[in-house]
């Protein structure tokens, strides 16, 4: 993203190319100990990707439901979030496009089409991918009334946690990268 786009979703309150860490209040919640990357935030409400919910299905069950045969991409299969969860997704490097591929960030792209798949399963891919199914969404007003009940923490986006950061320390890293222990904070908020 460049520092014009910055600034343009800075001053319009997007969290577009933003983590969501799942705070305490969250803990008996499918979104528990998890981050979310936003791809798209505004009036009309948000959606967004987990990107630490590793799913009990491979790659290679889902390229033999879609017919391919021997393909040696692996890679493991996330749930993206309750909604559509039939719906797969794609976050990768920008090193090629696909039918439906959008721009998220300078590093970072959504396809949401078959193309890429096919792609992936015949080693023809992105060099770095993260294959879910189905998102979190939110309506208009929905995550800013969350994050004020203090369900969400923001922090800024980095692509080496989507790609290159172990699933089980994601949430962590993200932390860490912020300078906080998620273990100590409250699952209440203090208000003056």
């Amino acid at each position: 993203m460049n520092a014009s786009t910055d600034k343009q979703s800075c001053q319009l309150g997007s969290l577009r190319n933003q983590f969501l860490i799942a705070m305490p209040a969250l803990s008996n919640s499918i979104f528990s100990h998890t981050i979310t990357y936003i791809c798209e935030h505004n009036d009309d409400g948000a959606m967004g990707l987990v990107i630490n919910q590793p799913l009990n299905v491979s790659l290679a069950e889902i390229f033999a439901q879609m017919g391919f045969k021997g393909s040696t991409a692996a890679a493991p299969v996330l749930s993206g979030g309750p909604v559509q969860p039939e719906r797969g997704f794609v976050l990768h490097s920008p090193d090629s496009q696909w039918n439906s591929s959008m721009a998220i960030a300078e590093d970072v792209m959504l396809t949401g089409s078959r193309d890429i798949i096919d792609a992936i399963a015949t080693d023809k891919g992105p060099e770095k991918f993260l294959i879910m199914l189905g998102y979190a969404g939110w309506g208009s007003g929905q995550l800013e009334n969350e994050i004020a009940n203090n369900a969400w923490l923001t922090a800024p986006a980095d692509s080496r946690i989507i790609f290159d950061t172990p699933i089980e320390q994601r949430w962590s890293s993200v932390a860490q990268n912020l300078g906080i222990d998620l273990n100590l904070i409250s699952t209440t908020a203090g208000h003056a």
